[in-house]
């Protein structure tokens, strides 16, 4: 391979250790979805999944994904909430919010995520730009 950058080194670098990938959502059809997407992204891995912000916490504190793919809205701790204790604790972690709703701009800073995807919107080219965007270089995967 030559040096004239038509790859970059970062992307090139995760492919060959995964970015480990959590998914939080309450309802398993969308969990299942999620897991689609991530398995079209190569270099990324599903590591686990949860059905709430409670069990994404519980989650992030056993697993450490780099990269989590959250519910906004679910009962219990929701997404938002859920967010802001994971970025408290695990402040390298990149959190990207799901939602059929609009969001303050505000609420997104305040609660830590990298990002907000209408659920429509999700793909595997949504999720690289992303992690291209707010990914960290040396994320454990």
């Amino acid at each position: 391979m030559g040096t004239g950058g038509a790859h970059p080194g970062p992307e090139s670098e995760r492919t060959r250790d995964p970015v480990a990938v959590l998914v939080v959502d309450d309802q398993a059809s969308f969990r299942s979805v999620l897991r689609d997407v991530v398995a079209r992204l190569p270099g990324f891995e599903v590591v686990h999944e949860a059905e709430s912000g409670e069990a994404a916490i519980e989650a992030m504190d056993e697993r450490r994904a780099s990269l989590v793919i959250m519910d906004k809205r679910m009962p219990g701790m929701g997404g938002i909430e859920a967010c802001r204790a994971v970025t408290s604790r695990h402040p390298e972690a990149v959190i990207v919010l799901c939602s059929v709703e609009d969001m303050d701009q505000r609420v997104i800073d305040q609660c830590g995520a990298a990002a907000v995807i209408d659920k429509q919107a999700l793909s595997p080219r949504a999720l690289r730009e992303i992690w291209r965007a707010y990914g960290r270089d040396g994320a454990e995967a």
